[in-house]
Parts: structure tokens; C-alpha cells; sequence
């Protein structure tokens, strides 16, 4: 006889003398109802034993979720010791579905599933079940509870809740530098078979990155990406369940990586002569020129610092950074004087002000370029060759005397004739 349940499942024990006492079983989660035997010791011998047969033992069902087919799903029988098969036993199923998802059939207990059932909307029904006397209409036993489990099948794919996903990392990481997990969620059953265990691969982005199939893990895979090569990434993760086998279902997301900045450039001049002309009237402390250094890192990785290189020729001037443009502002310090002196010439270091020393060994992060500033003569009023002048002449000299002279000079070149 297949499952006997719990409804009145009686151990009967046979003891000296001829009495007889129910034991009640305990009800365990299996599949299918197994047959046990177990020894129980009989009063009044002290060694010997008798083997008996044990109900069967059962409190749970199972049910194919998804099921298609054309007629009702048997679930399992129920089946009362008392029932000896001549119609005066009443099968009576109460609980979760029971009349709506489950039917059973009163004189055979026949359990049906009469609709298609979703493991993901609700995984187990828990259920009443009872024999009763089909002419008292009085029960047979007390009610017995048990559960139909909805058992899984692979109709869900991975999906990533949290995708697309933003990340960066450093650009010339090493090879398995960090850079971000994602996770995927299965809605299948994680505790029967492969449909809820997940595989990550890369569709699209090798093979710049690389990524664990069972953590979801994404590092690097070249050495040395270069952000002023290339700053975005773009990829393509896929995550199969069934283990990655063939016949999973899989869901993809994307990954934009931007690779940040580090300063693993220095500045350099675009060309090694800046030439420059100044008015010899220009005012001490105002710009008479800028000079650039280019440096291709972003941010304050390209910030630069610039330096008259001391020497001959560049006392007269100086130099600041402009922190917009990151260009030389060239200033004058003294004023400048054509006839004195028509041109200077001097070296500007450009240099970096926030060093990274893993790149050191690239050499120095600095760069010199010459300037030369020729002075532009203006048209300048004539000097007079002394301040102040002083005279001496008698009274009642005559009118037209001579009574001494001023001497001015236009210094300009090609000067004209004073008046």
C-alpha cells in the first residue's frame, strides 16, 4: 500500500498477553513514502527483540511548476489504515488552494493539481487533510497536516538589478587591478539542481578586462591602458544560469569603465624658441607675453609650474602660472629702455607640481624652451641733458641778449632735429 499518511498512521505493537497500544509516527520531508522497520524491545525479556513493520511516513508532496499538460496534475494519494476499500471512507482536503489549486477525489484520495502553478509566486501550500465516515459523517482520525511543494524548473533568467553599471580604475593599473562586482539574481529555486547557479562571462570588452565566472568580479587584463589612448570602455557581461551549461538562460548587462587619470606625463614645450616683442614702454608689472607647456594628464595631474632658469638676461622679468590656461605669464620687473638695450634672451622651466612616483624612471617631469623678447623703440618726447637750468643776466640788459642755452636730445632712432 503506497503512502499512508498521517492521518491515522498507526504503529501496532504487539506486546505479551495479547494487548495492543498505537504508536504514532513522526513525519519526516521526503519525496516519496519510504517503508521502515523498527525494533521495539517487548516487556519481560531481557535480550530478545521483535522486528515489526512500521507505517509508512510521509508529510510532503510534490508538484511540477509550469505543468502544461492537458489534464490535472497528480500530485500524490492519500490513504487511511481504517479505509478497507468498500466505500465508507470520505477523503476531505482544507488549506491553501485546497478547492481552487488542489482537488481530491473523496473515495479514492486522489490529490490534483488543477492549474498551472508558479514556484516564484508561491513555493509550498500547506493542507489539511481527514477521513470521515461516510454514514455517521463523524471523522475517522484527527486531521492530519502536510505540504505540496512546488518543485522548480528553469523558466527564469539571471537579471542584474543594479545594471548598468559606472566604474572606473587608474590608467596604467596592472593586470588584475580591481574594478568593480556585479551580481546577478535568479529567481529559481538556489536549492534544487543548477537553475538558480550563475556563470558571468565578458561578450564585449576583452581583452581589456576580464571577469570570475562565479563572483563577478571585473579586472583588468592589459598592462599599461593608457587614458590619453583611450578613456572609455564599454562592456558587455553575461550571466547563464545551469551552471553555463548549454540550455541555460542568461541575462547581459553593460559596465562603462572610464579609466582616471594619473600623471605618467610630464609637460613639454611645443617648440624650443618663444619669440617675443615688447614696447619699451611697457609699465613694470604688467604681461607682455605668455608661453605655453602642454601636458596631456587632466586635472591637477596637468597642473604646471613655471620658472625663469637663473642666468644672464632674465632679471628684468617673471614669470607666473595662469591656473585657467596653465599657460607662463611673462611680467616685467624693471622698466626697459630701447637705447640701453634692444633685446634679452633667457630659459623657462616648465614642471609638473604633483609628482606620482611610480613613474620617476620615465625621467625628469620638467621642460625648458628659450625666450627671446626684442624691445620695440617707441617715439619718445626729446631730454633735456640737464633737469634744471640756472641763469644769471644783469638788469637793463638789452633786449635780444644772448644770456646762455638748454641742450635736449631725442634718443629715439633716426631722431629728427629738436625744436
Amino acid at each position: 500500500m503506497l503512502t499512508r499518511n498521517c492521518l491515522s498512521l498507526l504503529l501496532w505493537v504487539l506486546f505479551d498477553g495479547g494487548l495492543l497500544m498505537p504508536l504514532h509516527p513522526q513525519p519526516q520531508e521526503i519525496l516519496e513514502a519510504q517503508p521502515r522497520e523498527n525494533v521495539v524491545p517487548v516487556p519481560g525479556r531481557r535480550s530478545s527483540s521483535q522486528r515489526v513493520k512500521r507505517g509508512w511516513v510521509w508529510n510532503q508532496f510534490f508538484v511540477l511548476e509550469e505543468y502544461m499538460g492537458s489534464e490535472p496534475q497528480y500530485v500524490g494519494k492519500l490513504h487511511s489504515d481504517l479505509d478497507k476499500g468498500v466505500g465508507t471512507v470520505k477523503y476531505t482536503l482544507s488549506g491553501d488552494g485546497a478547492g481552487t489549486v488542489f482537488t481530491i477525489d473523496e473515495t479514492t484520495g486522489d490529490i490534483h493539481a488543477i492549474r498551472s502553478l508558479d514556484r516564484e509566486e508561491k513555493p509550498f501550500y500547506t493542507l489539511r487533510a481527514q477521513a470521515v465516515d461516510v454514514d455517521t459523517k463523524k471523522p475517522l482520525e484527527p486531521e492530519s497536516e502536510f505540504i505540496i511543494k512546488v518543485q522548480d524548473i528553469n523558466d527564469n533568467e539571471p537579471k542584474f538589478l543594479d545594471g548598468p553599471y559606472v566604474a572606473s580604475v587608474p590608467e596604467m593599473s596592472p593586470v588584475g587591478a580591481y574594478v568593480l562586482q556585479v551580481k546577478a539574481t535568479d529567481a529559481d529555486d538556489p536549492t534544487y539542481g543548477n537553475s538558480a547557479r550563475v556563470v558571468y562571462s565578458i561578450l564585449q570588452g576583452q581583452p581589456y578586462f576580464s571577469i570570475d565566472p562565479k563572483t563577478g568580479v571585473i579586472r583588468t587584463a592589459l598592462p599599461n591602458m593608457d587614458r590619453e589612448v583611450k578613456e572609455q570602455y564599454q562592456v558587455l557581461i553575461q550571466a547563464k544560469d545551469m551552471g553555463g551549461q548549454l540550455g541555460g538562460l542568461a541575462g547581459t548587462t553593460t559596465v562603462n569603465i572610464t579609466l582616471t587619470d594619473v600623471n605618467d606625463n610630464p609637460p613639454r614645450f611645443p617648440k624650443s624658441i618663444f619669440h617675443l616683442k615688447v614696447p619699451e614702454t611697457s609699465h613694470v608689472g604688467s604681461a607682455i607675453g605668455r608661453i605655453r607647456a602642454v601636458d596631456p594628464d587632466f586635472g591637477k595631474n596637468a597642473e604646471i609650474e613655471y620658472n625663469i632658469v637663473p642666468g644672464d638676461g632674465g632679471n628684468l622679468f617673471d614669470i607666473t602660472t595662469d591656473e585657467y590656461t596653465q599657460e607662463g605669464v611673462i611680467k616685467l620687473k624693471k622698466p626697459l629702455d630701447f637705447e640701453t638695450k634692444k633685446a634679452y634672451t633667457f630659459k623657462v622651466e616648465a614642471s609638473n607640481l604633483h609628482l606620482d612616483h611610480r613613474f620617476h624612471s620615465v625621467g625628469p617631469f620638467k621642460d625648458t624652451a628659450t625666450v627671446k623678447i626684442n624691445v620695440l623703440d617707441m617715439d619718445e618726447p626729446p631730454v633735456f641733458s640737464k633737469p634744471m637750468y640756472t641763469m644769471e643776466v644783469y638788469e637793463d640788459t638789452p633786449v635780444g641778449t644772448i644770456i646762455g642755452a638748454v641742450t635736449a636730445q631725442d634718443l629715439d632712432a633716426g631722431s629728427s632735429s629738436v625744436r
